[in-house]
């Protein structure tokens, strides 16, 4: 089992930075997939982003070229990178480490098959607001 802390969360103007980083309490190198999702008020969570174990990322249309998801394995820390910020991207934003074994593709498409699984593991959350 691991724990994730979220941090980095906050309101911002349109067209506003921000980095979220997820602290984890073990080493995430060769995580099977890393997860950064989202959930807006009213809406179903969505899969902003994804990192697997060979370094290979996935982004979410809506935030294709302006979010980036890395990891600095030293610090067992996740981190996502959000540019050009957009009043739709307002959500509670949550890390999530899929340990495996591997069930389906490490990509946004599937995570809502990849949340249910026992061995996958979320933060509490840290919340965007984006002000237009």
């Amino acid at each position: 089992q691991v724990q994730l802390v979220e941090s980095g969360g906050g309101s911002v103007q349109v067209g506003g930075s921000l980095r979220l980083s997820c602290a984890a309490s073990q080493s995430i190198y060769g995580s099977y997939c890393m997860d950064c999702f989202r959930q807006a008020p009213g809406k179903e969570c969505e899969g902003a982003a994804a990192f697997d174990s060979d370094g290979n990322t996935n982004y979410a249309d809506s935030v294709k070229g302006r979010f980036t998801i890395s990891t600095d394995n030293a610090k067992n820390t996740l981190y996502l990178q959000m540019n050009s910020l957009k009043p739709e991207d307002t959500a509670m934003y949550y890390c999530a480490a899929d340990l495996g074994p591997p069930q389906y593709d490490c990509d946004v498409d599937s995570w809502p098959l990849r949340q249910l699984s026992p061995e996958n593991y979320w933060g509490q959350g840290t919340q965007v607001t984006v002000a237009s």
